[in-house]
C-alpha cells in the first residue's frame, strides 16, 4: 500500500492539475467535469481501499475465531469417538456374561435354590448394567452427531470467509494497481512538463528578463509576454521583436503534439479610450490572444485544434492596478502549455 504522505501527494497533483486550468468558458465547464470526475474518483478509490482493509481485519479475525472452534470440535470429537468404541466393546463383554450366565442358570435349574437366586441376582445386576450402559451409549452417540454436525457448520464457515477473504484482496490488488497506473501516467506529464519547459527556454533565449518570463506551475508550462515586448499601448497589432519570439516558440509547439496551447490577453484596469471595433478591455484583451494565435498559425504546422484564444481582461491580475509598474506587469500575454491528459481521463471513466 502507498504511505499517506504519498496519497496526498498524488491526490494534491491530480487536484493541481484540474484545478487551475485557465480556459474559455466551454472548455473551463468541460474540465471541470472532468475534475469532478476525477477527484470523485480519487475519492471513491480510498474509500474503498479503506472499507477493503477493514474488511480484511474482520475476516481475518473471524477466521481465527473459527479456527479455534474447528479445532476444539475436532478434539472433541476424536475423544467422543474413542470413548464410544470403548463403551461399544464394553456393552459386547457385559452381553456375552450374560448369555454364560443364562446358559449356567439353565444347566442348574434343577440344583440348589441358594445358587440359583445368586444367579438370578448377578443376571439382574449384569441386565441393569446393561442398561445404563446402553443410555450412556445412546446418550454419547448423540452428542457425537451434534459435534459432527457443527464441525460441518464450521467447516463450511470457514470455506465462506475465505472466499470472502481473497476476493477482498483481488479487490485489494486491483485498486492498488489502478492507482499505480495513475501515478505512472502523472509522472509521465510531470516529465514532459519539465522537458517542455527546457525547450521553450532554450528556444526563447535571449528574451527572458526582457519583458518573457517562463514558468512551471499546476502541471503547465506559462509563457508570460509583457506589453512591451508584442504590443504598441492600445493596439494588438505584434510587433517584429513579438512575432520573432512567437514563431520561435511556434517551433517548439510543433514537436510536441501532445501539448494543448492556451493564448490568454490580459489588460490592466485602465479603461480603454479608443475608436473602431475594439470598445472596452474585454475586446483587447481577445483580439491580442487572436492576433497570437495566427501568428502561430501562419508560421507553423500546428494543428489550430490544438490552439484556444482567450481574452480575461482586467480581472486577472498579477499586481496591483494602483502603481504604474503594478499595470505594466498585468498588461500582457500568456502562452499556456498544457500536456493532454487523455490517458488520465481514460482510466477514471473505466473505473
Amino acid at each position: 500500500m502507498k504511505t499517506p504522505i504519498f496519497k496526498s501527494f498524488f491526490y494534491a497533483a491530480i487536484a493541481g492539475v484540474l484545478l487551475f486550468s485557465c480556459v474559455p468558458a466551454r472548455q473551463m465547464q468541460e474540465m471541470k467535469k472532468k475534475k469532478l470526475a476525477c477527484d470523485s474518483t480519487n475519492a471513491e478509490l480510498k474509500s474503498k481501499d479503506q472499507a477493503l482493509e477493514t474488511k480484511l481485519t474482520e475476516l481475518q479475525s473471524s477466521i481465527d475465531i473459527l479456527n479455534k472452534k474447528n479445532g476444539g470440535l475436532i478434539l472433541d470429537s476424536t475423544v467422543m469417538g474413542n470413548s464410544l468404541r470403548t463403551m461399544t466393546t464394553n456393552y459386547d463383554q457385559l452381553n456375552r456374561t450374560y448369555e454364560q450366565l443364562l446358559a449356567k442358570y439353565k444347566e442348574i435349574n434343577t440344583g440348589n435354590n441358594t445358587e440359583i437366586q445368586k444367579i438370578l441376582a448377578q443376571l439382574k445386576s449384569t441386565q441393569d448394567s446393561l442398561v445404563i450402559k446402553e443410555d450412556a451409549l445412546k446418550k454419547l452417540s448423540n452428542d457425537l452427531e451434534i459435534k459432527k454436525t457443527n464441525l460441518d457448520k464450521i467447516s463450511k464457515e470457514l470455506a465462506v470467509s475465505q472466499a470472502a477473504l481473497d476476493t477482498s484482496e483481488s479487490a485489494l490488488k486491483v485498486k492498488e494497481a489502478r492507482l499505480t497506473e495513475l501515478e505512472n501516467i502523472l509522472n509521465k506529464k510531470d516529465s514532459m512538463v519539465k522537458a517542455l519547459k527546457a525547450k521553450v527556454t532554450d528556444a526563447l533565449t535571449g528574451y527572458e528578463g526582457k519583458g518573457l518570463t517562463i514558468t512551471q506551475k499546476n502541471g503547465k508550462v506559462y509563457v508570460s509576454l509583457e506589453e512591451s515586448l508584442l504590443f504598441a499601448s492600445g493596439s494588438f497589432t505584434v510587433d517584429p521583436k513579438g512575432i520573432e519570439a512567437i514563431k520561435k516558440l511556434s517551433k517548439v509547439l510543433e514537436t510536441n503534439a501532445d501539448i494543448n496551447i492556451l493564448i490568454e490577453g490580459h489588460t490592466d484596469n485602465v479603461p480603454y479610450v479608443g475608436t473602431g471595433v475594439i470598445k472596452d478591455n474585454w475586446d483587447l484583451s481577445v483580439m491580442r490572444a487572436t492576433a497570437i494565435v495566427k501568428i502561430i498559425t501562419d508560421n507553423s504546422k500546428v494543428d489550430p485544434k490544438r490552439l484556444t484564444a482567450a481574452g480575461k481582461s482586467e480581472y486577472d491580475p498579477v499586481d496591483v492596478n494602483s502603481s504604474k509598474e503594478g499595470r505594466a506587469k498585468n498588461r500582457r500575454t500568456e502562452i499556456i502549455l498544457t500536456p493532454k491528459l487523455d490517458e488520465l481521463f481514460k482510466i477514471i471513466e473505466t473505473n
